[in-house]
């Protein structure tokens, strides 16, 4: 008797889910399981488990609802803006979390005209619960320039940037840089000094700053300075060499077409005199050479140039 009582129950309860695993003959969906939020730096992304059907692809679409919807529009539920409908297992909601208030995020699968039961994640989603860590940096340096270029977070990161020299009782010096992903100045560095640099995130929305990140460090070689200067030194050096005696030279000759300009004489006279060459006791005892006037005072030379004048 207790056994067939047992058998009885038993069939009742296949009864009773059979409509529930049946629409017009066909079996529902299996609603997707497992749904949870990864956030990391204001970036959150809603995932769950697959819905599986051989040889077919399913669908999922994803709806949120905010604190304004819940409590000013009859608890409507907003499709996600990148995710309805969507193949894949996640769907980034950052753009669709706008307020630093509570968010209900549910899920579903579709299959042609099949559509499973909505899955809601268990406990509200507050984007102020993200993880907020510390930002990739690049140092270097540019000459004696210190530089660093942020990683890109977004609109809403702020970054606090703390640099100082490693030497003991320095100062450590601190500068919020805003947007990353640009190369930021941050000090002109001293020759053979090592600076280091550190950073962290702020994000104004949620009040939350990240841990700083490990340090990062550059140093400056001491002998660059002496030996630019040494190069300019001999460059210019070099240049007085050169220029110096060429100014002197070019001066020179200014000076002697200045003074003693050089008289051509023109094409007819070689034709018509003749240049004699006579001993210096000579043209002192000659002072007239036929037509040529004999000036021996005016030549110091042991031989005297005659200088001519046509009659």
């Amino acid at each position: 008797m207790f056994l067939e009582e047992i058998a009885a129950s038993l069939m009742w309860f296949s009864y009773a889910l059979i409509p529930c695993l049946l629409t017009d003959g066909v079996a529902v969906l299996p609603a997707p399981q497992n749904i949870s939020v990864q956030s990391t730096n204001m970036k959150h992304i809603l995932t769950w488990s697959p819905v599986m059907v051989p040889e077919e692809i399913v669908y999922y679409s994803v709806e949120y609802q905010g604190e304004y919807e819940s409590l000013y529009m009859s608890h409507i539920w907003i499709p996600s803006s990148w995710c309805s409908p969507t193949t894949g297992l996640e769907c980034d909601i950052t753009d669709d979390i706008t307020a630093t208030v509570p968010y209900n995020l549910r899920v579903r699968a579709t299959l042609g005209s099949q559509t499973s039961a909505w899955s809601t994640l268990k406990h509200p989603f507050n984007r102020n619960s993200t993880t907020l860590i510390p930002p990739g940096m690049e140092v270097t340096k540019d000459g004696f320039h210190l530089v660093i270029k942020l990683e890109d977070l977004g609109p809403q990161f702020e970054f606090f940037v703390a640099y100082w020299r490693r030497e003991p009782g320095t100062k450590e010096h601190v500068k919020v840089v805003r947007p990353g992903g640009i190369p930021m100045h941050l000090e002109t560095m001293e020759p053979g000094a090592t600076y280091c640099v550190k950073a962290r995130t702020f994000v104004k929305a949620i009040g939350r700053y990240s841990a700083f990140s490990q340090a990062e460090c550059v140093k400056v070689q001491g002998e660059s300075l002496p030996l630019a200067l040494a190069l300019f030194a001999f460059v210019g050096f070099m240049l007085v060499l050169v220029v110096v005696p060429f100014s002197i030279w070019k001066m020179g000759r200014l000076l002697r077409r200045s003074c003693c300009p050089v008289v051509v004489l023109p094409d007819t006279l070689p034709a018509r005199l003749s240049l004699f060459m006579a001993p210096r006791e000579t043209c002192f005892q000659t002072q007239k050479c036929k037509k040529w006037e004999i000036h021996p005072e005016t030549f110091p030379s042991s031989k005297c140039q005659l200088l001519v004048a046509l009659q």
